[in-house]
Parts: C-alpha cells; sequence; structure tokens
C-alpha cells in the first residue's frame, strides 16, 4: 500500500484545552476546568469518527479545537498535512473552506434576519466563489438537501426543525468542505425526522467524498452512521475502535454501562443494566490516576494511583484505557444481554385473563 494514500485526513495529537476559573474580587484564580486533556486520534478520508460519552465530557469542545473555533492550551491538529496551529488568522481563515461545522440546535444557528438565500451566499462571498452566479448555486444548494429553490426568500422561522437542520447542512456544504464536524445535528429533532437527516447526510458523504466527526450521545445513532467511534470521559478518550468491534465486544466498563443503556426496540427484550453509581468528578479537580475509578465496579488500588494508557491491540484495531479490561471484558456479554427475558407480571395477566384451552374427554 502506499504510505501516502493511506495518511490520514485529520489527525490529532495530545489535544489539550483547559478553561480558567475566575475567582475573588478581581478574579484571579489558579484553578482551571480540564475541559479536553491529551486527546489523540486520526480520521481517514471518507469516513465518519463518532464522539460520544455524557454531556459535559468534552466532545463539543474538542469538536470547536478542531476547527480553531477555540484556541488549544496545548497540542496539534494535522489537517491534510498542514499543522492547523501555526496558521495566521488569515491562513487559517481560508483554511476554513476545507472546515465546516454543522451545529446543534438548526434555530439559533442561523441569523434569523437574513433570507435563506442570504445564509448560502454569505460564505460564498467570503471565499470568492460563484462570483455572478450565488443565486443559482444557493438554489443547487437546497435541491441538495432536499429543498425547494422557492424557499430562497424565506426566513429561518418559517421553517420547521428539520428543514432549519438541512438549511444548516446545505450552508456547510457552500463552500465545498472535506471534512464537517457536526455537533449533535439531530438531538434536537424529532426521532421520525432523524432518520431523515441522517440518511441525508449518508446520501451526501458518499456523493461528495466528505469526512464527518460526528459528535453524539445518542448511541443508536451513531451505530447507524459511524465507521469508528471514540468514547470520551471527563475529557479523555477511554476507548476507540471500529464500529463494528466496539458494540460487539465493549472492553471498557464505561463503555459497557453506556452500551447497556440503549433501549431496545422489540416488546419484551431488555438489558442487564449497568448502573454506574455516584456522580461525573469536578473537572476542576478530575481524579488521580484513572478518571473512571471512583465509578467503575472493578476499581482497584492501581486504578486511583497510575494513569492507564490508550493501548492499541494491533491485530484488531481496537484501543482500551483500562489496566484491567482483559478480566472486564468476559463479564461484557451477560452485561449486554438482549434476549427477550419472561416478565412475571405479564404472564400472570395471561393466566388470569386469557383464555385457556379446552379440556377434550378421551
Amino acid at each position: 500500500m502506499n504510505p501516502v494514500a493511506a495518511a490520514p485526513l485529520l489527525r490529532v495529537e495530545n489535544l489539550v484545552k483547559h478553561f480558567p476559573v475566575e475567582k475573588g474580587l478581581f478574579g484571579r484564580g489558579d484553578a482551571v476546568v480540564h475541559a479536553v486533556d491529551g486527546l489523540s486520534f486520526e480520521l481517514a478520508a471518507g469516513d465518519t469518527m463518532a464522539l460520544v460519552g455524557e454531556s459535559g465530557c468534552g466532545k463539543s469542545t474538542a469538536g470547536r479545537l478542531v476547527l480553531r473555533l477555540l484556541e488549544a492550551t496545548s497540542g496539534t491538529v494535522w489537517f491534510d498535512g498542514e499543522d492547523l496551529m501555526r496558521l495566521s488568522p488569515s491562513a487559517m481563515r481560508a483554511r476554513r473552506r476545507s472546515l465546516q461545522m454543522i451545529f446543534q440546535d438548526p434555530y439559533s444557528s442561523l441569523n434569523p434576519r437574513m433570507t435563506v438565500e442570504q445564509t448560502l451566499t454569505e460564505p460564498l462571498a467570503l471565499h470568492g466563489l460563484a462570483r455572478g452566479k450565488h443565486r443559482e448555486r444557493a438554489a443547487e444548494l437546497l435541491d441538495l438537501v432536499g429543498l425547494a429553490p422557492q424557499y430562497l426568500q424565506r426566513y429561518p422561522h418559517e421553517f420547521s426543525g428539520g428543514q432549519r437542520q438541512r438549511i444548516g447542512i446545505a450552508r456547510a456544504l457552500a463552500v465545498e468542505p472535506r471534512l464537517i464536524v457536526c455537533d449533535e445535528p439531530v438531538s434536537a429533532l424529532d426521532v421520525s425526522i432523524q432518520a431523515q437527516v441522517v440518511n441525508l447526510m449518508q446520501d451526501l458523504q458518499r456523493r461528495l467524498g466528505l469526512s464527518y466527526i460526528f459528535i453524539a450521545h445518542d448511541l443508536a445513532v451513531v451505530k447507524h452512521i459511524s465507521s469508528h467511534v471514540a468514547v470520551m470521559y471527563l475529557g479523555q478518550i477511554v476507548e476507540y475502535a471500529d464500529k463494528k468491534s466496539l458494540f460487539a465486544q465493549p472492553r471498557h466498563p464505561y463503555t459497557q454501562a453506556l452500551l447497556s443503556a440503549i433501549p431496545l426496540p422489540e416488546p419484551g427484550a431488555r438489558h442487564d443494566r449497568v448502573v454506574l453509581q455516584g456522580d461525573v468528578p469536578n473537572p476542576i479537580n478530575p481524579p488521580t490516576g484513572c478518571r473512571f475509578h471512583t465509578r467503575c465496579p472493578y476499581a482497584q488500588t492501581r486504578c486511583a494511583e497510575e494513569v492507564p494508557a490508550l493501548t492499541p491491540d494491533h491485530e484488531k484495531g481496537h484501543s482500551v484505557a483500562c489496566h484491567f479490561w482483559r478480566d472486564i471484558a468476559v463479564a461484557a456479554p451477560a452485561a449486554l444481554n438482549t434476549s427477550p427475558a419472561p416478565n412475571a407480571r405479564l404472564q400472570a395477566l395471561q393466566a388470569a385473563f386469557l383464555p385457556r384451552p379446552l379440556a377434550v374427554s378421551a
């Protein structure tokens, strides 16, 4: 294989973001919020990597750091062989044509004073694209996301949530990007609309060769759209694998707990839930050692003293940050049982109210 062709489109190395906490009358203080603490991953061209985890784990912050919408405390972000952290503001602005974002709230991310046409043509004007043909390009973008061109003169409040998100997707596509960070793009939509938007994004990815960083907490959506999954906890990645491996055999106890919480569509089927004890620790003063050890049912003394490295399994491409994952993985199939279980109350009701078979005399 040609090593140049195999080079990742995006490579993030030891990305860190600490937010200072102001204290006292004059806003002074040394405390910081450890929002992202040592994030490293790669994304190949045409792939979708999902960032998943509880609210407050640093997913959205990581997405903004990749695009330099937030400046990192330390670390590097390589995009197509170029270190984005070293670019000047003007060079980074030009580079943003290849890096776009779809926001979580499709209403607040659109300017209510601008028509759809103005929203879609503004990035074209900023990057000097489609000169003299802005209206035609805007109509083409609407058609691309499944909306009629006659909507160009309407305002955001005249659309449903799903339509507004399609407009947000069209705006991201206007400058022909290669990578799009999708910050929970379907979490604010009705369940019936979520599938339509996810299918649209997959279709656009195939047609345009896009790469996605898909930030989400809905693992059912992640399982549908992603090719690789990175599980975050308190600013760090605790498990990384391809979608099939992670859902079939989760290794980290936190990942097992997340997967056990996925609702099942089959009546009578249930998970043996992995219920985590306690609350997420304070990111201002995160635990020493493994950050999950305060809630982990398998924690031992070593977990509170030594930080587990995100160790890759080169044969299976599965990385996990846990000292004892080999012992824990044995218990995963029982914890994630999805077979239908008999419901004693339902059986009692059936016995009481359903007609009994007639006795047949010999």
